[in-house]
């Protein structure tokens, strides 16, 4: 079954913004996917699209082993029955991350990712897709450090990485940019009295 004209439209924001995302996050993504317009939007994935139509995958620019897939359920609710088969394919084909887009989120669906700890699932309301939260004006640009860059700057001004300012796993910037518990963000704030302004968070 179809779905309504306001519903693709809707679903037309939420392709702008998940594109944009992953760009961000360092994933292959053409300049136009992102700068497709709603009509060219229909005509490529059909008048007649629906949800579970819209799955897609991605690669990680600098590294080709690295995959996320992007994964619309159908059930406004969903259980976990209609999240179970996808988990399934996905460690079949050795993918080990994946964003869920729902129109409501679920404890069904939150209790099957806790329990799926080898995988990197994240759940986004398709609300919190609708404008993009890296556009507002007062939010910097965001950097998780590798490994190395983390040892190194926690050497460089002898501190643990608990003793660093903190920002939520859940904060809409860090899950914008698919922060993880125990990594350090590089945040880069723009400065009237200096190029730039640097800090850095420890996600918790």
């Amino acid at each position: 079954m179809s779905l309504p004209e306001e519903e693709i439209r809707k679903l037309f924001r939420v392709h702008k913004t998940l594109n944009q995302m992953l760009k961000d996050r360092g994933y292959i993504v053409t300049d136009s996917e992102i700068e497709m317009t709603e009509e060219e939007f229909v005509e490529k994935y059909g008048e007649n699209m629906t949800r579970e139509d819209r799955v897609t995958l991605k690669i990680k620019r600098n590294d080709e082993s690295v995959k996320l897939v992007v994964i619309f359920l159908k059930e406004p609710k969903p259980k976990v029955n209609e999240v179970r088969p996808y988990i399934k394919r996905m460690q079949s084909e050795k993918v080990f991350r994946a964003i869920f887009v729902v129109k409501e989120s679920t404890r069904y669906v939150l209790d099957l990712i806790s329990q799926t700890p080898k995988l990197h699932l994240e759940i986004f309301m398709e609300t919190e897709l609708l404008m993009n939260v890296k556009d507002h004006v007062f939010v910097p640009d965001h950097r998780a450090l590798t490994t190395e860059e983390k040892k190194a700057l926690l050497e460089k001004y002898t501190v643990k990485e608990n003793q660093l300012p903190r920002i939520r796993v859940t904060d809409p910037v860090a899950k914008y940019y698919g922060l993880r518990r125990g990594e350090v963000v590089k945040i880069i704030r723009q400065s009237e009295t200096a190029d730039r302004y640097v800090t850095y968070r420890y996600v918790v």
